[in-house]
């Protein structure tokens, strides 16, 4: 029995689901919105929150301590840079879950993870799709 036993396991060992945690928050720091399944959304929202709080103190303790979960320095300094002063007034509550619906797929209950006042600049970019009558001449 799992009785008062905090966090999903989501079918993973403890490595996949630190290496999964990374990548999901790194992904959020990055894009500021990711799109991924219901329960991992839930689940990286608490590290994305403290993850935030750490960037909001701005020490060099606090620096290191965030380095552990984003590995990559200019993402770092996006943190502590940007996001961590954005929320410089807000007592918590720094992202939001969206519940999107199923997967095709597999069925799975998808969800989008944000922050709470992104900066819509960092968005991934898309190119406008081509029409037919291009795509035939090409």
């Amino acid at each position: 029995m799992r009785h008062l036993k905090s966090g999903r396991k989501l079918s993973r060992t403890s490595a996949h689901r630190l290496a999964l945690a990374r990548n999901l928050i790194t992904a959020l720091v990055k894009y500021e919105r990711i799109e991924t399944t219901l329960p991992k959304a839930k689940e990286m929202r608490s590290p994305a929150e403290k993850l935030i709080s750490m960037a909001k103190k701005g020490t060099l303790h606090a620096r290191r301590n965030a380095f552990r979960m984003v590995r990559d320095k200019t993402l770092l300094n996006k943190l502590f840079e940007t996001i961590g002063p954005r929320y410089a007034q807000r007592n918590g509550g720094y992202t939001r879950i969206y519940k999107l619906g199923n997967r095709l797929g597999d069925c799975a209950p998808m969800a989008i993870l944000e922050l709470v006042d992104r900066d819509l600049a960092a968005a991934p970019k898309r190119k406008p799709r081509k029409k037919e009558s291009e795509e035939k001449k090409a």
